[in-house]
């Protein structure tokens, strides 16, 4: 089996934790895994003199899938501007919205599925969330006007709202999801999410076999806590699917259980829903589930299923057994309590007749 390069980026904060944790539970698939770091944020300022210098973009391009950790976002100051080869510069609101645009990927699946003895009510929650990831107020096209105003540009396009609700109607065709909703703002928002909206209709057209509707934010927010059967793959612009997916993250249970990708065409990225959790680096009590199951994401990405299952089935019966369950889970299982539990577990079910 030839060797399958995978980049890391190991982040700040909680990151490097997680990701010593994650990669020792994806080594214990057997897969030839090669880990290719690739400095982002300070590690590349003191390489490149830049965060996410050309050379760090190549990198990611070239290793085509990368696990990355969270990275240290501050608040009011994430700002940075990329320059590319032929001088152009484009400046971006923070790291992680850089990263996703510079590599031209345009959706982030986020799955968020309960698990038992630990989500309660929603033990039986499994809802995709498919959130855009190039354009909306995110993109961050915004200035101040004097010293008593601010205005953002919430931008929305027919191609961009097109491709993302595609994916997420070819993901609900290809995974045995049996509906598709749209979820936007459209009765206040009527050109921007009504344009969303059309467009997610128009694509619905073409699969008779997937059931189509819509909700407003705020209505799917109230499915989502008292009604999550009613919400099977969800379509949505880019800040409604940041929060939505947290609010999910919180009703499963905890931010470390969530895992999310950035999907482009011919790049993706892996990475937790959570951030860097500055408050609690160091301390070796970082929940690394999510980022995990997100490692899992990656080998299902490159067509390594059965790795893929052994991960994800792996970490949902490690996470059942109190002993290994992080502080955030009610449980006092440090970092790598949880990684060698879940690895165990992983080769156990590898060495099961497939």
């Amino acid at each position: 089996m030839r060797v399958i390069e995978v980049g890391v980026v190991k982040g700040n904060g909680i990151g490097p934790e997680i990701t010593a944790a994650s990669l020792l539970v994806l080594e214990a698939t057997g897969l030839p895994l090669r880990w290719v770091p690739i400095p982002i944020a300070e590690e590349a300022i003191a390489a490149y003199g830049h965060p996410l210098a050309p050379e760090v973009v190549r990198q990611l391009k070239a290793v085509k899938v990368t696990l990355k950790a969270p990275l240290l976002v501050e608040k009011q100051h994430g700002r940075l501007t990329c320059t590319h080869e032929d001088g152009s510069e484009i400046t971006y609101p923070s790291l992680n919205n850089a990263i996703r645009r510079e590599l031209g990927l345009f959706v982030n699946p986020r799955r968020i599925r309960g698990f038992p003895t630990i989500s309660g009510a929603h033990e039986n929650t499994d809802v995709a969330i498919m959130r855009e990831i190039t354009e909306d107020v995110y993109v961050g096209w915004e200035h101040r006007i004097g010293e008593d105003a601010a205005e953002a540009i919430k931008l929305t396009t027919r191609h961009a709202s097109t491709r993302v609700a595609r994916y997420a109607f070819d993901y609900a065709r290809t995974a045995g999801r049996r509906r598709v909703s749209s979820v936007h703002k459209a009765n206040v928002l009527n050109y921007t999410d009504g344009l969303f909206l059309d467009c997610c209709r128009c694509v619905a057209a073409d699969y008779p076999d997937i059931a189509f509707d819509d909700y407003m934010i705020d209505a799917a927010c109230f499915l989502f806590v008292r009604h999550p059967d009613r919400l099977d793959v969800v379509v949505t612009a880019n800040q409604y699917g940041d929060i939505l997916s947290d609010l999910g993250a919180g009703l499963i249970g905890s931010l470390g259980l969530a895992p999310g990708a950035n999907i482009g065409e011919s790049a993706a990225v892996f990475e937790a829903s959570h951030g860097a959790a500055p408050d609690i680096a160091g301390k070796g009590i970082a929940n690394p589930v999510a980022l995990i199951l997100s490692g899992a994401e990656l080998l299902a990405h490159l067509g390594y299923r059965r790795e893929a299952d052994a991960v994800t089935d792996a970490a949902r019966a490690a996470v059942g057994v109190d002993a290994v369950r992080t502080p955030d889970l009610g449980g006092e299982a440090r970092t790598m309590d949880v990684a060698e539990a879940i690895a165990r577990g992983v080769r156990e079910r590898m060495q099961e007749a497939p």
